[in-house]
């Protein structure tokens, strides 16, 4: 197994710094059905723990923090986490900002074998945008994929939200392509060569049904994330969300 690469030390500080004005904090529980239309790939349903943090000022930046737990594992335990972090920051006055982003995680297999999801780093230029009462933020640049032969790719990264009916509805989601080496430095690459491109989309639907509670629907786009074939899978889940802070 490989070692997992530690995060450079100023990259990390940069990311952690406090975005700013707009603090939002929301867990969300889904139940996942994608054995449901997908068995030949995925041995069972399972539910996901996900976290979100978001900060926003206009004058310095956002900033992402998201973590996902997978209970994907034999009689529900855990087998999967993801962690995903974003910064913008801004000292100009263009309404450009420069893109920091880092996201990795580890998981076990069915035999017990533990693996990660390699690092990925990334740094671009990041634009807020309103379009049809969206609000959106879109992010483009360069992403080092640590695979045991490093991988150098451009990626984009699209997020979007908007309130509905007095924000008693939601519609959010993102949108993150990127390119990656089909030889990753790996026995089962090495007789790869070339480029690939890779992505996954999660659009959401959200209901208040009690004050801070909502219910609602993610479905997962995913493109040669979960499998090396040139297919497109596509996975719903069924979910609840709780918000922490009164931004919505």
């Amino acid at each position: 197994m490989e070692k997992v690469p530690r995060m450079r030390p100023f990259l990390f500080f940069l990311l952690m710094l406090p975005g700013g004005l707009l603090p939002a904090q929301q867990l969300q529980f889904h139940y996942d059905f994608r054995h449901s239309v997908d068995p030949e790939l995925n041995p069972r349903n399972f539910t996901s723990l996900n976290f979100e943090y978001f900060n926003d000022s206009v004058a310095t930046g956002s900033f992402l923090l998201k973590v996902q737990a997978d209970l994907n594992g034999e009689k529900g335990n855990t087998n999967q986490v993801f962690m995903q972090v974003t910064k913008d920051l801004r000292f100009w006055k263009p309404d450009f900002y420069l893109s920091l982003g880092y996201s990795g995680g580890l998981g076990i297999t069915e035999t017990t074998l533990g693996y990660y999801i390699v690092n990925s780093y990334s740094i671009g230029v990041a634009y807020p945008f309103q379009w049809s009462g969206f609000y959106c933020n879109a992010a483009s640049g360069y992403r080092y994929n640590s695979f045991p032969s490093g991988s150098h790719d451009v990626h984009l990264t699209v997020y979007f939200w908007k309130g509905l009916l007095n924000y008693r509805l939601s519609v959010s989601g993102s949108f993150v392509g990127w390119t990656q080496n089909r030889n990753t430095g790996t026995d089962m690459t090495k007789h790869l060569s070339g480029k690939k491109i890779a992505f996954y989309a999660d659009p959401q639907i959200w209901a208040k049904v009690w004050k801070r509670l909502s219910a609602g629907t993610r479905i997962l786009f995913l493109y040669h994330v979960v499998s090396d074939a040139n297919a497109l899978k596509i996975y719903p889940t069924l979910g609840i969300k709780y918000d922490f802070s009164d931004m919505y």
